[in-house]
C-alpha cells in the first residue's frame, strides 16, 4: 500500500509541471501573433515607405506639418511647406504620402 501512494506521489508533480507551463506557452504563442508579428509587419512597411521617398512627394509629418520634399540627405529631408519656406526635418517623422489626398477648397 505504501509503495502504491509513493508512485502516486512521484507521478504528480510532473502532470502539474506541464499543467503549469501550458499556459505560459500558449500566452507566448497568442502574444507573438496577434502583438509583436503584426507591428513587426507594421514596421517593415513603413521602412519600406520612407526608403521610397522621393523629390516632389507630399507628405505629413508626426507634427501635423504638411509639405513637399525638395530635398534629400540620409536621414534628412528638406520640406517645402510655403512657397521658398523649407523645414529640415528627419526622414523618421515623416508618417504618410500624401500625393494622393483630395485638395481642400
Amino acid at each position: 500500500m505504501s509503495t502504491l501512494l509513493f508512485v502516486i506521489a512521484q507521478s504528480q508533480p510532473q502532470q502539474s509541471m506541464l499543467g503549469m507551463f501550458l499556459p505560459l506557452v500558449l500566452i507566448i504563442v497568442v502574444f507573438y501573433f496577434f502583438m509583436i508579428r503584426p507591428q513587426m509587419k507594421r514596421q517593415k512597411e513603413t521602412q519600406k515607405f520612407r526608403d521610397a521617398l522621393q523629390r516632389g512627394d507630399k507628405v505629413v509629418t508626426s507634427g501635423g506639418i504638411y509639405g513637399r520634399i525638395d530635398e534629400i540627405k540620409d536621414q534628412i529631408i528638406y520640406l517645402e511647406v510655403a512657397p521658398n519656406i523649407k523645414l529640415k526635418v528627419d526622414k523618421s517623422v515623416v508618417l504618410k504620402d500624401m500625393t494622393d489626398a483630395p485638395v481642400a477648397k
